[in-house]
């Protein structure tokens, strides 16, 4: 990956003796970068950052580390190993109160004449060329006049590139960001559910996160009301994202919690930070109703000549009307009879 600050093709690597990278296993609570790699990361303030690799040649004197950010510049040695390894390690002690930004790890090699030609006067600010004799200011790092922190390491890649300098150097990049902690959307869940709240981290694989999922009731009360806890707690590790941020995770049984609502809390073990959200656990869902099936009607076979020959059909008795009520019925016809007999 090449960062903002410089191109890789500043860099200038002699054969047989160079700085090549090594990827080591990251300790916990830290990121681990490979100069000369494609490693780069993310971590925030308080976690610690190691510097490894592997330097050809020995060289006796070891070699010089450049760390530049915004308003920070770190320059210091560190030793080769016999075996040609070396790890530097940025401290928590010293990311905590650094500012929010990129730095650039710049790891010098003195490469054949042994020795560092390419310097940093502390007392003055100054980036000088030893290879002169007296050496020679060639631009301020720090202090009045000072270069800002991006120009001033891409200055310092090309000084070290010069076809008049000795030295070579390998380069990588980390950013710090403030700590943050987020929680996913955790959704509405009936009681009885298996949950999991999970998040995103800046903190460093290894960090401990305390997660509390606690009901929205709960609080201090009096002795005659009922406070029982509903809810779940416990730390988990930080482990390796997808996404540019780390990953965190926490599952819990919600078998024996009451419905209500319910808050999610997420919070730093050793470093500072926070996060929050909430759901709501409604009643356990009633259990399914079996469908009850019902019995097959029993049905009789007849064979013919057990079907009867004849089917009586029952006639309804004959309602006689009485007397009176003949008479009014034969009315209108006898009404009807007198009208036809006038008219002839």
């Amino acid at each position: 990956m090449v960062t903002p600050f410089f191109s890789t093709a500043l860099r200038r690597i002699l054969p047989g003796l160079c700085i090549l990278a090594l990827l080591i296993a990251a300790p916990a609570l830290a990121l681990t970068l490979s100069p000369g790699g494609a490693s780069s990361g993310t971590i925030s303030n308080g976690d610690s950052v190691y510097i490894n690799g592997i330097a050809t040649g020995h060289p006796q004197g070891g070699l010089q580390i450049w760390i530049i950010g915004p308003n920070y510049v770190k320059v210091t040695t560190t030793q080769v190993n016999n075996d040609n390894t070396y790890s530097y390690q940025l401290r928590a002690a010293d990311t905590q109160n650094l500012a929010p930004g990129q730095y650039v790890v710049l790891v010098q090699h003195p490469m054949m004449n042994g020795r560092l030609d390419i310097t940093y006067d502390a007392a003055t600010g100054k980036v000088t060329n030893q290879m002169t004799g007296a050496g020679t200011s060639i631009f301020s790092l720090t202090g009045s006049g000072s270069l800002q922190k991006p120009d001033a390491a891409l200055a310092l890649m090309e000084t070290i590139s010069s076809p008049n300098i000795d030295d070579t150097f390998a380069e990588v990049a980390f950013t710090i960001s403030s700590p943050n902690a987020f929680i996913d959307w955790v959704g509405t869940h009936y009681v009885g559910d298996i949950i999991t709240s999970q998040g995103s981290t800046n903190l460093a694989v290894g960090d401990d996160l305390s997660v509390t999922i606690y009901s929205e009731s709960f609080q201090p009360t009096t002795k005659s009301q009922s406070g029982e806890f509903s809810g779940a707690s416990g730390i988990v590790k930080v482990v390796p994202g997808t996404t540019g941020l780390n990953h965190w995770s926490f599952t819990a049984d919600t078998s024996t919690w009451k419905p209500d609502k319910y808050l999610v809390t997420v919070s730093g073990v050793t470093v500072t930070v926070t996060g929050s959200t909430s759901f709501n656990l409604l009643p356990a869902l009633p259990a399914t109703m079996g469908v009850i099936p019902l019995s097959p009607t029993k049905v009789t076979s007849l064979s013919p000549t057990e079907l009867p020959t004849t089917v009586s059909t029952p006639v309804p008795p004959t309602t006689r009307l009485p007397a009176p009520m003949i008479a009014l019925a034969c009315l209108p016809a006898v009404l009807i009879a007198i009208r036809a007999i006038r008219k002839k």
